[in-house]
């Protein structure tokens, strides 16, 4: 017997009982960015590596040892996508959409790759949903993505078990001010951090903040904060992001020590976090602002503001006892003989013509086991046809929960379910 052949380590497969689930959370997101007018955009999953370097910085812990990096053929350096601002960006310049209207608008979805250890919540291979608005460096535009986002959680009947959390990380250059004082703080700690907040402490010391690690956390309970640094200019853009979050009615605190694990942010960030159900993978989406990426891409100085919704941790909120319900065929067609079987198919068909789920048995199974898979499908109602049904011209509709049976007249079959399923 040859070997089974699995799948690669932290690489899944969406099976049809989850993949429903993911298209409620996909339409509901895309039903929200289209009535903020945001417009859809697909990427390539494989890019240059210098795409995602200029973005994330050669320094960050997604270029050091999370991408999924190799030399093509022609020698170039080519990586499979860890995030998806990046090849948006670089989408944005490459077809001069900044030449077509002041402000642009996009939205994507699609799966991610990143070399971590798999975990609740987090595997190799994950898909994200993502706005990004570029042209307006406003404390209110900043706003708008972010009731957006809200507004999707909102819509899917989670964000009860949700909270968002912002911060300002000021300018490059008040950062870099910042840095250099949070280095100085952490020296005495060295031996207190992991090993990884060791080597983030030399490179990117503002990464030591965002570490889970009990021991890290407790070394960097005083260390300073971001906030001491600004500039009035961004301090008085951060109180305008916390005042437009009040007019909006979008609930948030200030976390001081979000920082954002990437280069290209500036002043405003924000992650929206699970209460419960994620343990210590809570965040379900983050982002912000990105002012200098797309000028670092060769395009003209053009402010942006964006997130991206993990969408594997969605669902298992989803999961959890909440709304989105996977999607169950609401009529299942059974036939008795045959010669039956025909017309049986033909009422299928005319049934998903009218809008409705509809499915049917292709084996010669008796009546009897069709109706068990009927209900083990979850259909609402079976439609039946045998020769007792044809030869009269009707067909016998069963509630499925109540087991109530009626005769409808065969032409006008279709119909009178779809006005029954509405």
């Amino acid at each position: 017997m040859s070997k089974t052949i699995k799948s690669i380590k932290g690489f899944h497969d969406i099976l049809p009982e989850r993949s429903s689930l993911w298209k409620t959370i996909e339409q509901t997101a895309s039903e929200v960015f289209e009535l903020y007018g945001f417009s859809l955009v697909r990427t390539p999953v494989l890019e240059f590596t210098d795409v995602f370097k200029r973005a994330a910085g050669d320094a960050s812990d997604l270029v050091e040892k999370e991408m999924y990096s190799f030399t093509d053929r022609d020698g170039s350096e080519v990586t499979l996508r860890p995030e998806g601002t990046a090849g948006v960006v670089r989408a944005f310049v490459e077809n001069s959409l900044h030449r077509n209207t002041q402000t642009s608008r996009l939205y994507y979805c699609g799966e991610m790759f990143r070399h971590e250890r798999p975990q609740k919540g987090r595997m190799r291979g994950f898909h994200q949903i993502g706005a990004e608005f570029f042209g307006q460096p406003s404390a209110s535009a900043d706003c708008e993505v972010m009731a957006m986002l809200w507004n999707v959680f909102r819509s899917l009947g989670i964000e009860g078990n949700l909270q968002m959390e912002v911060n300002s990380i000021g300018t490059s250059e008040e950062r870099e001010s910042f840095k250099h004082a949070l280095k100085q703080f952490l020296t005495p700690f060295e031996d207190a951090l992991c090993e990884d907040c060791v080597r983030r402490a030399r490179t990117n010391p503002l990464r030591v903040l965002d570490c889970k690690n009990g021991s890290c956390e407790k070394a960097t309970r005083d260390a300073p904060v971001m906030t001491e640094f600004l500039s009035p200019e961004s301090a008085a853009h951060f109180d305008d992001v916390k005042r437009h979050l009040d007019t909006l009615s979008v609930p948030f605190t200030v976390n001081e020590k979000i920082v954002r694990g990437l280069d290209y942010y500036t002043r405003t960030v924000f992650e929206v976090k699970a209460v419960q159900g994620l343990g210590a993978q809570s965040a379900v989406a983050a982002g912000g602002r990105y002012d200098l990426l797309v000028e670092s891409m060769g395009g003209p100085p053009t402010p942006a503001t964006g997130f991206a919704i993990g969408v594997e941790r969605v669902a298992i909120l989803l999961e959890g006892g909440t709304s989105a319900a996977g999607r169950t065929p609401a009529v299942f067609v059974g036939w008795v003989d045959g010669s039956c079987f025909d017309d049986a198919l033909l009422l299928c068909s005319e049934l998903r013509a009218r809008g409705v789920s509809a499915v049917i048995e292709h084996s010669d199974a008796s009546i009897k086991s069709q109706i068990k898979r009927a209900d083990k499908a979850g259909a609402g109602m079976i439609a039946i046809i045998g020769p007792d049904e044809k030869k009269r011209g009707v067909v016998k509709l069963r509630n499925m929960e109540t087991g109530d049976e009626r005769d409808l007249p065969r032409a006008g079959a279709a119909d009178a379910i779809a006005v029954k399923k509405q």
